[in-house]
């Protein structure tokens, strides 16, 4: 089988695709949080790969390079794109731009600077450890700065979607427990701690919300490269 979907073009894209557009339907079908698209089109992908025992070279190269990395190819283009909500914001940005920095400053710092100290505690290697502290930013930086950094990418990509699926879960239920009431201040947490997985959670508690989560992922993702470039230097 191996063979056969190898000289297929596109499998990997199409296998992608069709995944996540199971998972978008199964989400809207049942509406539940768990059924988060990028998660069942995770599992999908990997269970079709094992059942028909297909080497991921073949789903990610394919036949003449046509396989999933075409996909990946579009993170870099997606990276700038995120300077559009943080236009389309500006004015919120103006309005309290201390607070608002300050507040997706915190977040970053305290990103970093856990996973920093639990990598000194469990002794991780400095590989492992610039994996892991692009974890709450967009895929689209995050995957590219810890390639740069020395990381693995790919466990890097893991790990965004999963600490994103975990914040569209939690979130909400934690802030109030909390008692974080402010929509500014919600938008804000979200949006810095799960990137765009969490601010659909984020879009689901009102406009405002929505807005500063938007917000939130362009500059949080800006600030996280620098505080881990920094940061990687004095591991």
């Amino acid at each position: 089988m191996n063979e056969f979907f190898a000289n297929i073009a596109y499998f990997g894209v199409f296998l992608s695709i069709g995944s996540y557009l199971i998972g978008v339907f199964l989400n809207r079908r049942f509406k539940s949080a768990l059924l988060n698209p990028l998660l069942i089109s995770i599992v999908l992908c990997m269970a079709f790969l094992a059942v028909f025992k297909i080497d991921f070279s073949t789903f990610s190269h394919g036949k003449n390079n046509t396989g999933a990395t075409m996909l990946q190819n579009l993170l870099t283009p997606t990276t700038a794109c995120l300077a559009i909500p943080l236009y389309e914001k500006i004015g919120e940005l103006k309005k309290q731009p201390l607070a608002i920095l300050l507040g997706i400053g915190a977040g970053v710092l305290a990103s970093v600077g856990t996973i920093f100290l639990m990598s000194k505690l469990f002794s991780l290697t400095r590989e492992q450890y610039i994996t892991l502290l692009p974890k709450s930013i967009t895929t689209a930086i995050g995957m590219d700065l810890s390639d740069t950094l020395g990381g693995m990418a790919n466990v890097t990509v893991a790990c965004i979607i999963l600490t994103g699926i975990f914040g569209n879960l939690v979130a909400s239920g934690f802030l109030k427990l909390c008692r974080v009431t402010d929509p500014i201040a919600i938008g804000l947490a979200i949006g810095t701690s799960s990137h765009a997985v969490g601010t659909a959670r984020a879009r689901e508690l009102g406009k405002t919300q929505e807005a500063m989560s938007s917000l939130s992922i362009a500059v949080a993702g800006l600030m996280t490269v620098v505080a881990a470039s920094i940061f990687a230097m004095i591991y």
